[in-house]
């Protein structure tokens, strides 16, 4: 029997409106038509609406589809979960509005096969953003890169995949900190993206940055100014925790 190749973690909190506009549907589609072994974690943070109900329905008769139900915690934590369960030689998370379709990922698998170890999707220009979106990514970049030293475009992108030896090496360690740290309510969580990608980064492992389609979709979990402040005390934190020897 081939070895499972590919993993997908998809984080759901209250996803009752994207479900019901067929994003599953999208996914599934794509996975008819690849010739690997794939398995489909689907990981519930607490969902208080029909999430779960709708998911479990949507499954029936279909395999290689997985429903992790997990307590409330935040969008870091069920992501972290989700790429520690993965069996996959290869595992993605993305997000659940396939703001970035599925099908983009041939363009990541594609640097696996040139030897990176991670692989990160880049929504170069954002098209379709709302400009304050877009300024406020800037200055992300900006302060990110003086804060941290991280040289990429865009970290921030839910469209991300690493292999067996990065995900052993990082996400037991992150499951540690974020735990400490879990939310209340929709949490964007940006701080894990730049925590995990600093953790690569100074553990050596090799990076490589893609540009991949993306469509904006207009959130209420995205809260501009406080999303902001936040990310800013993470990278405050996570420059700390280096300096004092905690990573």
């Amino acid at each position: 029997m081939k070895n499972l190749y590919l993993s997908i973690i998809i984080p759901a909190y209250n996803e009752e409106k994207n479900l019901k506009k067929g994003v599953l549907d999208e996914v599934n589609d794509y996975l008819k038509g690849v010739n690997y072994l794939f398995e489909v974690l689907i990981v519930d943070d607490g969902s208080t609406d029909k999430t779960k109900e709708l998911i479990k329905g949507w499954m029936r008769g279909k395999r290689g589809y997985q429903l992790i139900e997990n307590p409330h915690g935040g969008k870091a934590l069920t992501v972290i979960s989700g790429l520690l369960a993965a069996k996959g030689e290869i595992a993605l998370f993305t997000d659940m509005d396939q703001a970035t379709p599925l099908h983009q990922l041939e363009k990541l698998l594609a640097k696996f096969q040139e030897g990176y170890d991670i692989v990160i999707g880049s929504r170069h220009g954002r098209q379709g953003a709302p400009i304050l979106r877009r300024l406020a990514a800037w200055g992300f970049a900006q302060l990110r890169n003086i804060i941290l030293g991280l040289p990429f475009l865009d970290t921030q992108c839910g469209f991300k995949a690493f292999n067996i030896k990065s995900r052993q090496a990082i996400f037991p360690k992150l499951q540690q900190s974020w735990q400490k740290m879990r939310a209340t309510g929709a949490a964007v969580h940006a701080g894990f993206d730049i925590e995990t990608l600093f953790l690569a980064k100074k553990a050596g492992f090799k990076i490589a940055e893609v540009q991949v389609i993306w469509h904006y979709v207009g959130t209420e979990r995205v809260q501009l100014i406080k999303d902001s402040l936040d990310a800013i005390r993470d990278m405050v934190r996570i420059r700390w925790n280096d300096l004092t020897g905690k990573y």
